[in-house]
């Protein structure tokens, strides 16, 4: 699977961005975005389950972020709304074949493949 993530920039806090992420290849079971930080550790943002309607969010973006998908264009989206600065990061797409349950969804080991990021700047 090739994923090609786009749609990060320079916003300001309390803005919007929406990120999108291109799947191709082989059919996939989920999908979800991660972000690093600099100097810190990669870190879980969301994910779907490309069929059915099972989502998970990390505390940090719930209520501010939607995950969606459009299994047409076989495209991730990731809208971000009210932006705060600790949202700055790379974000980078994932994708793994396997149908993973809720409680996978979480956790990058279980994805195996990525996309090369997209810088979000959230900055006054």
């Amino acid at each position: 699977v090739q994923l090609q993530a786009s749609g990060g920039g320079l916003t300001q806090p309390g803005g919007s961005l929406r990120l999108q992420c291109a799947a191709s290849g082989r059919t996939v079971g989920a999908m979800g975005w991660f972000r690093q930080a600099p100097g810190k550790d990669r870190e879980f943002v969301s994910a779907l389950r490309w069929s059915g309607s099972t989502t998970r969010y990390s505390d940090s973006v719930r209520g501010r972020f939607t995950i969606s998908r459009d299994s047409a264009k076989n495209t991730l989206y990731l809208q971000m709304n009210n932006l705060k600065p600790e949202d700055t990061a790379n974000y980078f797409c994932a994708a793994t074949s396997a149908r993973l349950i809720f409680s996978e969804l979480g956790n990058g080991l279980n994805y195996d493949y990525w996309g090369q990021g997209t810088q979000v700047t959230v900055s006054s």
